[in-house]
């Protein structure tokens, strides 16, 4: 297997980046000498973010629909036959052994076109709820690795595995990692550290709650970092004056902010909510309303049903935020038994497990 080929699409966010960049991690582990090309869409964050993690990137003119009228709606069909005709050429050109979709809009045309060419084809579903997109392509897919149960009302059944979501190898490891975070990160060691995360582009209803809630922070005697997204960026900056606080549109060394963090705030994304349950620090759900079938509430319920973490929906912030996250900074005894149930929902090895099935579509062509 010296001359492997893999090709892998994922984007939009993080939440397809970061698990389509583990997989081809895990990939180069295995097979050393395999060549890697990844597919996305030519003005998202993966054309960044794909290089910066050692691997070649394609870029195709592609988009979702919007829900109202507008000019790339107009667009979408001609950017469609673009992608498609441009994801042609380059599997045509790599020639790959197998090819790799975590999600986003670049993965469609790119694993559409990879199996009319006869080309294995693994779909690696996040959430608790499928996109349209990998809806569409599992129909053809060979295997569609997945994190939750009850997914075969979206999917064919004799295609599913459950693996878990790929995480990054270097959360596996944050407990020894505090004295360097807190270095770092120019954090006072002697105050405890709540960390907001609201995903790779930011969340406005959780930024909104930061803001109004940073006096309460600062009477709690806590340190705030906060990832505000690149979206808010320009509005949240100045609070990087404010003693106590921290705010960053993006984190590149995720291992070290869990590792300095005492607490985290947090979307309910599916990659976000597998790494929280690797790093297993107290936490506070707050799922966004605004996605498909309500399915980041879904996926932190799956935390929440088992003790592993709190939840709160945005209509009960402001009545609710101080007294459950008041509860949860003084009550000692809360903070262990989450820590200890939300890491034992974790799936260190969902990354080598997904390998796995990848080398048995590569045994399975040859």
């Amino acid at each position: 297997m010296s001359s492997l080929r893999f090709i892998i699409s994922g984007g939009g966010t993080g939440g397809h980046i970061y698990p389509a960049i583990a997989i081809a991690n895990a990939l180069k582990l295995r097979f050393p000498s395999a060549e890697f090309l990844f597919v996305g869409a030519q003005d998202k964050m993966e054309m960044q973010k794909v290089p910066q993690a050692g691997y070649a990137i394609e870029g195709l003119w592609i988009a979702g629909l919007q829900r109202k009228l507008t000019l790339d709606n107009l667009l979408f069909p001609v950017k469609l036959l673009s992608s498609l005709w441009k994801s042609s050429c380059i599997i045509r050109k790599f020639k790959p052994d197998v090819a790799i979709g975590t999600g986003g809009f670049a993965s469609g045309p790119l694993l559409q076109m990879a199996n009319s060419r006869g080309i294995p084809t693994l779909i690696q579903e996040q959430n608790s709820y499928p996109g349209i997109t990998n809806k569409l392509l599992s129909k053809k897919a060979s295997k569609i690795c997945v994190a939750y149960d009850q997914l075969d009302r979206f999917f064919p059944a004799d295609k599913l595995v459950f693996t878990g979501n790929p995480v990054r190898q270097d959360l596996l490891d944050v407990q020894g990692k505090r004295t360097e975070a807190l270095a770092h990160f120019a954090l006072d060691p002697n105050k405890k550290t709540v960390l907001i995360l609201g995903g790779s582009l930011g969340a406005r209803r959780l930024n909104q709650l930061v803001e109004k809630e940073l006096e309460f922070f600062a009477s709690q005697g806590v340190q705030v970092y906060w990832q505000c997204g690149k979206l808010y960026w320009e509005h949240y900056q100045k609070y990087n004056t404010q003693a106590g606080v921290q705010v960053v549109a993006f984190i590149d060394r995720m291992d070290l902010v869990y590792a300095a963090a005492d607490f985290v705030i947090s979307r309910a994304g599916a990659s976000s909510v597998s790494e929280l349950c690797l790093v297993g620090k107290p936490t506070l759900f707050i799922p966004s309303p605004n996605v498909a079938e309500d399915h980041q509430t879904k996926n932190a319920q799956s935390i929440v049903s088992q003790g592993g973490a709190l939840l709160l929906k945005e209509s009960e912030l402001d009545c609710q935020f101080e007294k459950v996250f008041g509860e949860l900074l003084s009550n000692t005894q809360l903070q262990l038994e989450l820590s200890q149930h939300i890491q034992q929902l974790a799936k260190p090895n969902a990354t080598e497990a997904i390998v796995d099935e990848i080398t048995k579509l590569i045994q399975h062509k040859l």
